[in-house]
This record gives structure tokens, C-alpha cells and sequence, in this order.
């Protein structure tokens, strides 16, 4: 028995697509015969991503607007008339020392990468149901370790690993499963998009290489073949775990 990955005719939504790690998975799911939406704010880096895979289709929206969620999950609908799996990658990093503080930085952080993907599953629901689809959540190393200076970066995705405990728990009647990967350092536009200037990026990347086991950061796609897994059929009676890929930097 082949143990490939086939989501031939499934509909997957992928958020955070325009790059890095959620523009892989996009495109990982698509040449495995899936019909993708991939959901981001920049249109610009969505399109690189559409212009992938004929199976791509891409929806250029904020994922914490407060009609996001529904027009996500409507516009899959519209398209394709179903719905299998729910990829939530879209986040947020930002360095926040406790002195550095603000509700309103604590509150964004916690929009975009606990709120946001609660509702989209909550959105999906009834279509994942129907489907007995699956989610999977994307975390981090940091989720179950400690991030000096970002604490509230690493307590958001402590949010999503108990998340994807409890989403197992409850949903299993309904035969949707729950799991999520946690990526250790993985090349990305995350360290720029939190407002890092190229030598403090460069400074961080070495360091991070150097206290990885395996000596260096991880790909966009290497992840994405364990989201994949964690989606398909193969992994039917896995529910409720957190994988972490992150070249053994747990460990550590």
C-alpha cells in the first residue's frame, strides 16, 4: 500500500499562504490533488503563490477581521462545494520584553494567532463534519519551551497546543481530528516582519543555527510534509498530539 499523500479532490484552507511555511504547505497539498485556498493579507505574495500550482486559489484577506472567518469558509464553499481540512499557520512574532508591554501588543498577538484561528475552525465546523475533515494547527518549538524576551509570543502558541488538545477532545464524536506541528527555526519572512533590521536577522539566524542538534534551520518543507501527514488518511487514528520539527532544538 502506497503510503503517499493523496488528497485528490478534498479542499483544503491554508492561512498565512503568501509565504514561508503556510505558501509550502499550499502548495505541498496541492500536488497532492487537493483544491486550495490560500488566505493572507498581501496580495502581491499570494499571487507568487497562486502562480505555484493550477490548483491554488488564493483570498487576500485579514484573517482578524471580524468577518474573516466566515468569508473564508464561504468562499471555499462557493468555489469547490465542500470542505476537508483547516490549516491554521497564520501568525504573528514579535519581541516583547516585560517591560515592553502594551495591551494593545498583547491583544494583537492574541487576534492573530489564538482568536483567528479559533473562529475559522468554529467557521468550518459544520463543512469539516460533513467531511469528517481535520485541523491542524500550527505552533512552535516555543510553545512548550520558554522564549526569554518574547513571552507572550510563546504563551500564544502554548494557547494553540492546548487548543488542539481540547479541539481533539471534543470534536473526536464528530471524527475530526486535531493535531498540530510545532516548527522549531525555519527560514521565513517572520524576524523581518517583526520589524528586526537585516543584521539583527543574520545575528539571530547563526545563533539559532548553532543550538540546533542538527546544525542548521529548517525548510518551509519540511514542515509542510508533516502537515500533510497529520492531514491525511495514513494518520486516521492520530488526534490530540503536537509534533515538533525543529531538527532536535527541544532537546537542548
Amino acid at each position: 500500500m502506497s503510503m503517499s499523500s493523496d488528497f485528490t479532490d478534498q479542499v483544503v484552507i491554508v492561512t498565512g499562504a503568501g509565504s514561508g511555511i503556510g505558501q509550502a504547505t499550499a502548495i505541498a497539498f496541492a500536488q497532492a490533488g487537493a483544491r486550495v485556498l490560500g488566505v493572507g493579507r498581501r496580495a502581491e505574495a499570494l499571487a507568487l503563490t497562486e502562480a505555484r500550482h493550477a490548483e491554488i486559489t488564493c483570498l487576500s484577506i485579514d484573517v482578524r477581521a471580524d468577518d474573516a472567518a466566515q468569508r473564508i469558509v464561504q468562499t471555499a464553499i462557493d468555489r469547490w462545494g465542500r470542505l476537508d481540512v483547516i490549516v491554521n499557520n497564520a501568525g504573528v512574532t514579535a519581541m516583547m520584553p516585560l517591560a515592553d508591554v502594551t495591551a494593545e501588543r498583547v491583544n494583537d498577538m492574541l487576534a492573530t494567532n489564538v482568536t483567528a484561528p479559533s473562529l475559522l475552525a468554529a467557521a468550518a465546523l459544520d463543512h469539516l463534519r460533513r467531511s469528517r475533515g481535520a485541523i491542524v494547527n500550527v505552533s512552535s518549538t516555543f510553545g512548550h519551551r520558554p522564549l526569554a524576551g518574547a513571552a507572550h509570543y510563546a504563551a500564544s502558541k502554548a494557547a494553540v497546543e492546548q487548543l488542539t488538545r481540547s479541539w481533539a477532545l471534543e470534536l473526536a464524536p464528530d471524527g475530526i481530528r486535531v493535531n498540530a506541528v510545532a516548527p522549531g527555526p525555519t527560514e521565513s519572512e517572520a524576524l523581518a516582519a517583526a520589524g528586526l533590521p537585516e543584521a539583527a536577522i543574520a545575528e539571530i539566524k547563526d545563533a539559532e543555527a548553532a543550538r540546533i542538534p542538527l546544525g542548521r534551520r529548517g525548510d518551509p518543507s519540511e514542515v509542510a510534509t508533516w502537515i500533510l501527514r497529520l492531514a491525511d488518511a495514513h494518520t486516521a487514528w492520530l488526534t490530540g498530539q503536537i509534533l515538533t520539527v525543529d531538527g532536535g532544538y527541544e532537546l537542548t
